[in-house]
This record gives C-alpha cells, sequence and structure tokens, in this order.
C-alpha cells in the first residue's frame, strides 16, 4: 500500500482524529459519528485512518475476505481482455515516479481483484472505468481488503452501473438537470438551449471523478464523502463542480443541496425526462457526439451503439464558448455551513442504507 503524506495536523486535526478512534473503539462502534467524520471538512484525514474506517462505512468484516477462486480466471473470464487493456492504461493513476515493479505488481493485483469480483457476481456486468473505482481501494487498502470492499460496493453503490444496459446509469444522468435547475435555473435554461445534454458527467458519475481528478489526495477525500452519504450523491456533487474544484466548499454545497432536494423529490421529474428521451429521434445524440472526449465509458456506448443516428457521429456541441460556462457553477447551491448540513445527511444515509449497512461491528 502507498501512503501519501498526512496534512498538516494541527490541533483542530488532532482533536478530530481523537474523536474518529473514540468512535472505533465505541461498543458497538458508533458508525454515525464516523459518517459525521468522513462528512466533515477534511474527510479521514490519512490512508491509515482510512484503512479501518471505510470497512465500517461498508459494514465489511475485516477478518472474514472472501475466498480465492480456484479457476483460472484469467483464462475463462470474458472479460479479461477488456480488464487487461484498462489496466495497462492506468499508468496516471498510480503515484508518481513510483518503481515500474511496484506499479506492475500493483496493476496485476487490480486485474485480480476485478476478475474475482465479477467471478463471484455473475449478475455484475464490467464497465469501462470500474477499474478507477478499484485502484483507489487497492492503493488505500491493498489487495485483500480492496476486494471484499469492492465487492460490496459493486453489490450496491455502483450495482445500477454494473446491468447489462444503460438504462440505470441514463436515469441517474437524468436527475442532473432537475438539479441545477432548483439551484441555478439560469445555467439550467442556458445548458437546456445549448442541448449539452448530461453525457460530459458519465465519467465523472461512473468512476466517482477517479479518472478525472489528478490529485490522488482529491480522490480519497471524495469517496470519504460518497462512501458515508446516499449512493445518489455523485450526481448532486456533480451539479456544483466547477473548473477550479474547492472541494471543501464543493462537499458542503452538495450536501446542501441533497437536503433541500432529496432523490424523492426528483424521481418523478427524471423519470419523465427519461420516457421522453425514449420516445425522442435524437435519443442518444449526445451520447454519441461526446465519445471521443469520454474514454470510461466507452463499453458503456457500445451498449447503445445499435441505436445511435448516423449523423450524429460528425458534429461536437460540447463547444469551448459552452463548456466554459460552466464555470457558473462555482456560485451554484447555498453556503450554509458544512457541520450542521453533516448531520442531516448522514441521518438521511442511515435511513436510507439497507439492512446491512446498518448492522454494527461487535
Amino acid at each position: 500500500m502507498f501512503s501519501f503524506p498526512p496534512p498538516d495536523f494541527n490541533a483542530k486535526n488532532k482533536k478530530k482524529v481523537a474523536e474518529i478512534y473514540q468512535a472505533l473503539n465505541s461498543d458497538p462502534t458508533d458508525v454515525a459519528a464516523l459518517r459525521r467524520m468522513a462528512i466533515s471538512e477534511g474527510g479521514l484525514l490519512t490512508d491509515e485512518i482510512r484503512r479501518e474506517v471505510w470497512p465500517k462505512l461498508l459494514n465489511v468484516n475485516i477478518s472474514d475476505p472472501p475466498p480465492q477462486s480456484g479457476k483460472d480466471l484469467r483464462q475463462m473470464s470474458k472479460d479479461y481482455q477488456q480488464v487487461l487493456l484498462d489496466v495497462r492504461r492506468s499508468l496516471r493513476r498510480f503515484p508518481p515516479g513510483m518503481p515500474d515493479e511496484e506499479r506492475e505488481g500493483l496493476q496485476e493485483e487490480l486485474i485480480d481483484i476485478i476478475l474475482l469480483v465479477l467471478e463471484r457476481n455473475p449478475q455484475l456486468h464490467y464497465y469501462q472505468g470500474y477499474h478507477d473505482i478499484v485502484v483507489t481501494f487497492l492503493l488505500v487498502v491493498g489487495e485483500r481488503l480492496a476486494t471484499s470492499l469492492v465487492e460490496k460496493l459493486s453489490t450496491h453503490h455502483l450495482r445500477d452501473f454494473m446491468d447489462p444496459t444503460m438504462d440505470n446509469t441514463k436515469h441517474i444522468l437524468n436527475y442532473l438537470m432537475p438539479i441545477i435547475d432548483q439551484v441555478n435555473p439560469e445555467l439550467h435554461d442556458f445548458m437546456q438551449s445549448a442541448e449539452v445534454g448530461t453525457i460530459f458527467a458519465l465519467s465523472w458519475l461512473i468512476t466517482w471523478f477517479g479518472h478525472v481528478l489528478m490529485d490522488f489526495r482529491h480522490v480519497v477525500r471524495l469517496y470519504d464523502f460518497f462512501l458515508a452519504c446516499h449512493p445518489l450523491m455523485p450526481i448532486y456533487f456533480a451539479a456544483v463542480i466547477p473548473q477550479d474544484l474547492p472541494y471543501e466548499t464543493l462537499i458542503s454545497r452538495a450536501g446542501d443541496i441533497f437536503l433541500q432536494f432529496p432523490p424523492s423529490e426528483l424521481a418523478r421529474e427524471a423519470a419523465a425526462k427519461q420516457q421522453a428521451e425514449r420516445m425522442a429521434a435524437s435519443t442518444f445524440k449526445d451520447f454519441e457526439l461526446a465519445s471521443a472526449q469520454q474514454r470510461p465509458d466507452m463499453v458503456l456506448r457500445q451498449r447503445f451503439r445499435g441505436l445511435l443516428q448516423p449523423e450524429a457521429q460528425t458534429k461536437d456541441v460540447l463547444t469551448k464558448p459552452r463548456t466554459n460556462r460552466f464555470v457558473k457553477l462555482a456560485v451554484m447551491g447555498l453556503t450554509v455551513a458544512l457541520g450542521a448540513a453533516a448531520l442531516a445527511v448522514v441521518k438521511s444515509a442511515l435511513e436510507w442504507a439497507p439492512k446491512f449497512q446498518l448492522q454494527l461491528f461487535p
């Protein structure tokens, strides 16, 4: 496991570390407190802490790892060649300066984790970009624990992305415009008139921003947040993301917007939009137009290739003037401090969580 330098441990951070370990050592473990710590400013602070807290957030028993397969998965898996290609292209996801031998070893472990999870869960379908999520867990917690965490995550938070079709993924993307409409109607109207669609956010959503962020510290900070919240939180975060990425402010705004406009209020509008798109002649137009810029969703695109309109392959709506307007997202949302919002977001996550997540560790 590769450890990044810890943040500056001032008095505030030291106090937070003490509170995290107090929650970990409680009997039973105070999972609600750990969720608050993961959401609040700075997240879980270090990878050492994440190795202890992430399993608690996902209710994974670290003393009961998944059994290794007795099969030669690289020979038998229908996904092996695609996984191999994706992992070979993942060089930038590893820390700069890491020795080639160490990185190559981690890439082999990355392949093994993915194939084992897929073999143990045949209902799951691999998508390009999944490896960007798995590598984050591998780098933080190591192969053995990453396998358990990724398996739990894949059967719950990521489940909609791993269907044989993209219907559920598109439905989640359809939440984006209603959220923007609620908090910034002007931007919403501009995006509607510009016909940019929502495909620009697809790689953000299906990789939990792991594919697009260059600094690994930012990636794990977001993973702290997402693991502690409702599975739809990444789409709320996408609605507030500007170009300069002030992460703590964005996390606060995403939490505030989630509380003001929960998924239950957006579901009807998103469903109506999805039904309308199914009937439109240009159903997948924006999907194809952005294809050259969205490597992580290539496998997802292929599932729809037969439905694309031929004329959609020669135009590009994601022009510079339009994408520059996304800077307006920087001022979107409310500016309520995270403290009170964190408590409510955690409460919402706990109310949503299925029984497997509500069980406390001995």
